[in-house]
């Protein structure tokens, strides 16, 4: 099936969805045979071509890539930076619809991480071309020899887009992407709005919260906006943040914010 062949493809949502946007979940039928899958469960989602298009964009509305490359972009225009210079690490890049954002934007070169190899391989079947790279990897495991190699590729930016706030990316993990960018580089993602609130379990709002109080990140631009619909239809709410790096994070910052959880 190709993302221009659905017919085949069917996403039906139960009664009695779940509320938790974390366990939401739906009934699709692929050439007859339906199964349940978790909307988290993104290594199912991506092997099925089109399903997360059908599901999270048609279902569902989402708008966050468009969203997030707009900021940017307009942050850049009010700095007089031009997008063609923009050397991107795309944390969490899954099927590539951030990446075609950001290829659409003229960015110089696109560097995909995301720990499912699902990912990797339906950014290549559905958006070939799109990443001048694409690395299945842990960033809390990082080899000191792999973050010398990742250096050298002078990152300048940082996007992340749904990706954050759930577990799949620890804060440890946004800091060591956080820090392979360049002082002056830019920093862009989106969150949900509850992770951002004293209190959440996952660490984000500390994290955040202490990147801004330091001077770490200067921020340029804010928008809270519906990221998407739930299961029910309700609205989902994200914030999304488009900043300057202005220096690394300290691995003390990270300890503290993960002793705190």
């Amino acid at each position: 099936m190709s993302l221009t062949d659905l017919t085949a493809l069917a996403v039906e949502f139960p009664d009695d969805v779940a509320r938790d946007q974390d366990h939401e979940w739906c009934r699709v039928t692929v050439n007859g045979a339906t199964r349940k899958i978790r909307f988290h469960d993104y290594d199912e989602i991506y092997s099925i071509p089109g399903l997360y298009e059908v599901l999270f964009y048609e279902h569902l509305e989402c708008c966050s890539p468009q969203v997030v490359r707009g900021l940017l972009e307009d942050a850049q225009a009010d700095a007089g930076v031009p997008s063609s210079t923009l050397r991107v690490l795309d944390l969490g890049a899954g099927n590539g619809m951030v990446g075609e954002e950001l290829a659409d934007l003229g960015a110089e070169m696109i560097t995909g991480v995301d720990l499912l190899p699902e990912a990797a391989a339906a950014a290549e079947r559905d958006r070939p071309g799109v990443y001048d790279d694409y690395l299945v990897l842990d960033l809390t495991e990082l080899s000191n020899g792999r973050r010398r190699e990742l250096r050298s590729r002078r990152f300048n930016a940082l996007v992340s887009v749904a990706a954050l706030g759930f577990g799949d990316i620890p804060p440890r993990a946004f800091a060591e992407a956080f820090n392979l960018v360049s002082d002056g580089g830019w920093i862009a993602f989106n969150i949900k709005e509850d992770f951002l609130d004293d209190g959440e379990p996952t660490g984000f709002s500390r994290l955040i919260g202490r990147l801004l109080g330091a001077g770490l990140v200067e921020k340029r631009a804010e928008k809270v906006y519906r990221h998407r619909l739930s299961a029910n239809g309700e609205s989902l709410d994200y914030v999304a943040l488009v900043g300057v790096k202005r220096s690394s994070i300290p691995d003390e910052l990270v300890r503290d914010v993960e002793r705190a959880r």
